[in-house]
């Protein structure tokens, strides 16, 4: 296991992008693609979360999170972080 993900998530939120952040970060660790969030502030606007994932899932991790992502809407509010 590596900490091979990063997500940049906005700080200031509507109710439905909470909601949405929240049901993806379940979804991430029911699927077992992680076990624990860990989440940093970055700035006074963004937050980091960060979770290890096995390598050979990290694309698979990827494609899931890019995917809902477009599917609610939340391009303005997370996004991988590099």
């Amino acid at each position: 296991m590596e900490k091979a993900i990063q997500l940049k998530i906005r700080k200031e939120l509507n109710g439905q992008q909470q909601l949405n952040i929240i049901k993806l970060k379940g979804c991430l660790i029911s699927k077992g693609y992680t076990e624990i969030i860990h989440i940093l502030d970055k700035d006074e606007e963004f937050h980091i979360n960060s979770f290890a994932t096995p390598k050979e899932t990290k694309n698979e991790v990827q494609e899931f999170i890019t995917t809902f992502i477009n599917q609610q809407h939340l391009e303005d509010t997370i996004s991988l972080y590099r």
